[in-house]
């Protein structure tokens, strides 16, 4: 059986991935320091689903589920190296699905150091672990945010990605560089994956989708920015954990053909691969906010708001390296994922 860590457990992905991986056949350790960037109640409840119950919780202390036999979680922060260390060095993981970030674009323009506290030092313990106790593959979380300036659309990763207009943005981009480091000198075979405005049941309430619901269904309005001009490649949830199943246990190989004259952002000399997880479809936001009105069956009130700073007015992603990979191509459409969202919150909130 296969050991995997899988950071960011009490996070909104990590945790989907835990119930997706623990019918697969791994052993699952998770990690969250289950910080208060949103409300932590809701991480400790996608804890308790996993059957992790916050009494039980210690610093730096592993944990057993009582609802999976072979399901561990420890919290701790990413930028605690020793500890760090010491979790790499006693379990010898197979895998790792390096999740665990600080999130948010515009949280990044208040508190910029929270960012480079874990997604530069905490990313760099992770790479550190998987080279001194080698791993089969590490998996790691990139963002769409990183094509920053791109204005030529779909957003693809053969296309140069060096105009980020975040910190969040620049933290990521800085992964992807760091982890083709790893691959390069120490053969740490490394996969980043550009997520596109990820959204689901158990989804963060940071996000437009959490925000509107909940503001339409207490009768306030919502700020809708870019007065109402902005389209996102909206990504169900479970299309983006059905694509890091499949990429997991196939590392990436060094692209025999790669050319330095002419360097492929996508792919490398190295065990080194690059992907877009979208839905390859871009919505308009008020075609959004319609389709959250008629899951709920109220209207909503709206405040136009000008474009905020680090945002961007269009994401949408090309998915064909992903659909090479590993023959998947997320499809669910927003109709059908606004329900399922709507449906576990007017639950979960009851």
């Amino acid at each position: 059986m296969n050991k995997i860590l899988i950071t960011g457990t009490a996070g909104f992905i990590g945790f989907h991935l835990v119930r997706k991986l623990i019918e697969k056949d791994y052993e699952i350790v998770g990690l969250d320091n289950i910080n208060d960037y949103y409300d932590i109640n809701l991480k400790y409840s996608r804890l308790s689903e996993s059957g992790i119950q916050k009494s039980i919780i210690r610093e730096g202390e592993l944990v057993q589920s009582n609802r999976y036999d072979r399901y561990r979680f420890i919290k701790l922060e990413l930028e605690n190296k020793e500890g760090m260390d010491a979790l790499f060095k006693n379990e010898k993981f197979d895998y790792v699905v390096h999740l665990a970030a600080q999130a948010g674009v515009r949280y990044s323009l208040v508190n910029p150091h929270a960012y480079i506290n874990s997604n530069i030092t905490g990313f760099l313990n992770i790479l550190e672990g998987c080279r001194h106790f080698p791993v089969k593959h590490m998996v790691f979380a990139s963002s769409s945010s990183v094509y920053g300036a791109n204005t030529k659309i779909p957003f693809s990763t053969d296309h140069n990605v060096d105009h980020p207009i975040s910190l969040y943005a620049a933290t990521k981009k800085a992964n992807e560089l760091m982890a083709h480091t790893y691959a390069s000198l120490y053969r740490v075979p490394a996969t980043g994956l550009r997520f596109f405005t990820v959204y689901g049941p158990w989804g963060r309430p940071d996000m437009a989708l959490f925000l509107f619901t909940k503001a339409i269904s207490e009768g306030k309005p919502i700020d809708v920015f870019n007065n109402g001009n902005m389209q996102r490649d909206f990504t169900y949830i479970d299309d983006i954990i059905g694509g890091i199943e499949r990429l997991i246990p196939n590392p990436p190989q060094s692209n025999p053909e790669w050319d330095g004259d002419s360097p492929d952002p996508a792919t490398s000399f190295a065990p080194y691969k690059v992907f877009n997880i979208g839905n390859n479809s871009p919505v308009k936001l008020m075609t959004f906010i319609q389709t959250i009105e008629k899951a709920l069956g109220k209207k909503a009130t709206l405040n136009m708001m000008p474009m905020q700073p680090g945002d961007v007015p269009a994401t949408y992603a090309d998915v064909q390296g992903l659909v090479e990979a590993v023959d998947f191509k997320p499809d669910t459409p927003i109709e059908r994922g606004i329900k399922e969202f709507v449906s576990w919150y007017t639950s979960h909130y009851a």
